[in-house]
């Protein structure tokens, strides 16, 4: 079996865990407010690296060094992925990953402010073209903005902010101290943002089958798409990515009666050019290096 069909079947795995947190976190979303949901998920996910790096023998990779950028790393996807489940229940399915698939366009526009990367006019042009395709997803009304749509465009710039610091850590990080501190330091946010009222939700019997997944499925879609990144490029492994916007489609026109906005998917595709435009220069840069 090639690498590149060992990628797929990993990247299979991956959609299908973005596609079960999404399910999974409409149904607690009627009980559990966002930061609810984010604390008992890395309580599951606490337990899930622990377990699993202490099988592997791994819990001594765990260090206590670069902790700013663990903060900084981990606030920034707390805040996305408060965003992104709160957005989840105002938006359709299919709109929510469309606008999520700008993350990679906010990495390009913000690597010169933090990582010190040139944005060359090609960048440029690719970003242009993909926010054509936000606008056509979204076809915004400026005198009646959809909090959901905002709150959506929010997350992926958080989600973005999140990729760059994250491009640091592997330099002197292992994946179980990185996943270690998202999980703790998340936990952390979780229970700031929920008591600092005194009043902190339990989860129903019916709830806690739907967060443990969440909790699974989190941590699994990232494993799955880090996998997949190792055995084939970028330019391969993200393209399969975007199959998970006609998954969402479906599943959102099936069981929550979303109708399927033809304009989502022209969108999109103006999102994924843009994307894989961007992937095929990163690639060539490396090439010349």
């Amino acid at each position: 079996m090639s690498d590149a069909v060992k990628a797929a079947l990993w990247m299979t795995g991956a959609i299908a865990s973005f596609t079960a947190m999404a399910i999974a976190g409409r149904a607690v979303s009627f009980e559990l407010a966002t930061f609810e949901i984010m604390m008992f998920r890395s309580f599951v996910g606490i337990i899930l690296v622990l377990t699993i790096a202490g099988a592997a023998g791994t819990l001594g990779q765990i260090r206590l060094r670069n902790l700013a950028l663990h903060g900084i790393r981990n606030l920034c996807h707390f805040t996305g992925q408060n965003l992104w489940f709160y957005a989840l229940t105002l938006i359709p399915l299919a709109q929510l990953f469309a606008l999520e698939f700008t993350s990679p366009l906010w990495v390009l526009l913000l690597s010169p402010l933090f990582l010190g990367e040139h944005l060359t006019r090609p960048k440029l042009l690719a970003a242009l073209t993909g926010f054509i395709g936000v606008l056509i997803v979204v076809r915004p009304d400026f005198n009646a903005l959809n909090i959901g749509v905002i709150c959506a465009a929010a997350s992926a710039i958080f989600f973005a902010c999140t990729a760059i610091a994250t491009r640091k850590l592997p330099r002197t990080e292992t994946i179980t101290c990185i996943l270690f501190y998202l999980t703790v330091m998340q936990a952390v946010f979780g229970i700031i943002a929920t008591g600092y009222d005194g009043d902190i939700t339990l989860p129903s019997a019916a709830s806690i089958p739907w967060l443990i997944l969440i909790g699974c499925a989190g941590l699994l879609a990232h494993f799955c798409l880090t996998t997949a990144l190792s055995l084939a490029p970028a330019s391969i492994v993200m393209p399969m990515d975007f199959a998970r916007l006609p998954v969402i489609a479906i599943i959102g026109a099936a069981f929550y009666n979303e109708a399927i906005d033809l304009w989502v998917f022209v969108g999109a595709l103006l999102i994924f050019g843009a994307n894989y435009a961007n992937i095929r220069l990163e690639s060539r840069q490396v090439t010349k290096m």
